[in-house]
């Protein structure tokens, strides 16, 4: 049976309504020119930058993928994602093996509704917060929700994996 859409929605949007987990969807104007997704949706909306946080996939072997979800005010720190996810060595994915197992586009990578659900760790500052903002799932869309919630519906542990 086909997954039925909210219209206007993304996958990620519709994991979290099927899941009955509240979230404020925040839209903003996404420019072409822009490389620096996080530092864009920050500027945009106006939202604090250790509020927001990016979704990077990195690999952990050979065709084993797995996600970190840092703020965007740091960086992704690959040794501490490598021992949360108990693997000796990490590395950014390939971008293109990332849209494949996730469907969908950089900058609009979400830990939410992925086409091949990753395992997840998302860093442990999220924890201090009411509300964390990722990706909804396509550039200028952002999803503000309870890290709980996202750590529940992700199956996602918590780890200090950003610097």
């Amino acid at each position: 049976m086909a997954r039925r859409k909210t219209p206007g929605g993304t996958p990620a949007t519709d994991a979290l309504t099927a899941a009955g987990i509240p979230f404020k969807a925040i839209e903003y104007t996404h420019h072409d020119e822009s490389t620096d997704f996080g530092a864009e949706a920050a500027r945009e909306t106006g939202i604090d930058p250790t509020h927001i946080f990016k979704t990077l996939v990195v690999s952990t072997g050979p065709r084993q993928l797995a996600v970190g979800v840092v703020p965007v005010a740091g960086r992704l720190d690959l040794k501490a994602i490598a021992t949360a996810l108990g693997a000796k060595k990490v590395e950014l994915a390939d971008p293109r093996a990332a849209e494949r197992a996730t469907g969908y586009v950089l900058g609009g990578l979400s830990p939410l509704g992925q086409r091949t659900p990753l395992p997840t760790v998302i860093d442990a500052s999220a924890q201090a917060l009411d509300t964390m903002y990722v990706s909804g799932g396509k550039r200028g869309l952002q999803l503000g929700l309870a890290p709980v919630d996202l750590a529940a519906l992700t199956r996602a542990t918590f780890a200090p994996i950003g610097r």
